[in-house]
This record gives C-alpha cells, structure tokens and sequence, in this order.
C-alpha cells in the first residue's frame, strides 16, 4: 500500500523537521524544507487515496504544516510543532493496514 510507504516517509520528514526546529536559528531553511517534503508527500497520498480517514488526517497534517510555516514567517523561533507531530502519528495510524 503506497499510503503506507508515503506516511513513513512523511514520518521521516518529522524527525527532520524536529532536528530543524531545535536548529531554528543556525539554519532556517532546513526547517522549510522538511516542511516542503511533507507537503509533497501529503499531495501524494491525497491524489492516491479515497479513504475518509487518509483525507481527515491529510487535511490535518496539511494545516499543522501551515501554522508552523506562518508562525516561523512571523518571526517565531520556536515554533510549536507537536501538532505536526500528532498529525503525522494519526496518518501513519489510518494508513497502516
């Protein structure tokens, strides 16, 4: 199942935004590119799927995605990220068969 291949890479791309995050300040831009891989990776199980629970939990993950990005373009630098990582432990749940 490819949403299963997709969430453990979009959980890869946690672990990265995590590191980023604490690196916030040395180097801004690994922060936005985790955030960009797993908006790639949440536009790949979108176009895949059809499953109610997949598209909640994509939806999800896509707007805790958005609020780090505002609050780090805003100046924040802390960003909050647990819901990202919520919302990420809730993909790879509905994904798993």
């Amino acid at each position: 199942m490819d949403c299963v291949r997709t969430a453990d890479a979009i959980a890869d791309s946690v672990t990265e935004l995590q590191q980023a995050a604490e690196n916030l300040s040395n180097d801004p831009t690994q922060l936005e590119e985790s955030l960009t891989s797993i908006d790639q990776n949440l536009r790949e199980i979108g176009d895949e799927t059809d499953d109610a629970d997949v598209n909640k939990a994509v939806e999800d993950l896509q707007k805790a995605v958005t609020n780090v990005r505002d609050a780090v373009k805003n100046g924040d630098e802390t960003p909050d990220i647990s819901p990202v990582t919520d919302a990420a432990g809730e993909l790879t749940k509905v994904c798993t068969p």
